[in-house]
């Protein structure tokens, strides 16, 4: 059955063009299906009964796991049998009626006006680094971009003539504008402080770290989290935060949800409505 993971995650990267998170997190709920279906004697595919399945999701419940979590893990199984059958490795799914916990949808914590402001403002502009973490963390609350979006933007995504950025998801691009304050950090890192980090001339990405390589998603959890700390923000702050911040001020001050939908590339706008209910707290 191990194989059997195996060209599932190969299925999903090379035809379904999945995130590597995404890949990992299957694999991982899919390895610990494998050891209880083993223990409980089933070691084939065409094998596995929608009974067994029921009971080790039951287990999975009862042993403290947050229904998200489990949840997760349906999700994983659903999807892995569903290639199973595609593939004719069974005769039927037996996930195929699998039910996952009811999951609650808990507002996401978002920061004050007044706590993203002395947050922006930790940066110091009088080296590279301080340069380029004033860029990184201005762009990424003016636009709402995700992290993984923003550091794996490159050079040729920004156009300053327009005032845009492009950016491209998993799905499709879009084109995102850029307030006049991270314009202005973005135009400083390029011209004095990107020269100081790139080691290799040719290289096509807009944030470095101060080796020259690409900036990676620990690298910027890292120091969003020592800026938070300095900006005397006791809460976990995490870079999808300011997304999220940025997303709720937008919608207080009025903007437009469809607007907002579009810009945070969210495919239902039921998942941009949420905005609308933290009116009160995005001002504080």
């Amino acid at each position: 059955m191990k194989q059997d993971i195996h060209n599932f995650i190969q299925y999903l990267h090379q035809e379904k063009q999945t995130s590597e998170n995404t890949e990992v997190s299957y694999e991982r709920d899919l390895k610990k299906m494998i050891l209880y279906l083993t223990a409980h004697g089933v070691d084939r595919i065409d094998a596995v009964t929608p009974e067994v399945l029921n009971s080790y999701v039951i287990e999975l419940e009862q042993s403290g796991l947050k229904p998200a979590t489990v949840s997760r893990s349906v999700a994983s199984m659903k999807a892995f049998f569903h290639y199973e059958e595609l593939e004719q490795r069974t005769s039927a799914d037996p996930a195929f009626e699998l039910k996952a916990p009811k999951v609650e949808k808990k507002a996401p914590t978002i920061l004050t006006t007044e706590q993203t402001n002395r947050l922006l403002a930790q940066p110091k502009d009088n080296s590279a680094k301080g340069l380029r973490d004033k860029a990184m963390l201005e762009l990424l609350y003016a636009t709402g971009i995700r992290v993984s979006e923003l550091i794996s933007l490159k050079l040729t995504d920004v156009n300053f003539d327009t005032g845009y950025i492009t950016c491209v998801d998993s799905h499709k691009g879009r084109m995102i504008p850029m307030t006049p304050v991270a314009k202005d950090a973005l135009v400083r890192y390029i011209r004095d402080g990107r020269p100081q980090l790139v080691k290799d001339e040719n290289s096509i990405w807009l944030f470095t770290n101060c080796s020259g390589d690409a900036m990676s998603r620990q690298g910027f959890w890292k120091l969003i989290k020592s800026y938070g700390k300095r900006a005397g923000i006791e809460s976990e702050i995490t870079p999808h935060m300011l997304r999220h911040s940025f997303a709720a001020h937008l919608v207080c001050s009025g903007a437009d949800l469809k607007s907002v939908q579009e810009i945070l590339g969210h495919s239902d706008i039921s998942t941009t409505q949420m905005y609308a209910h933290m009116n009160q707290t995005a001002n504080v």
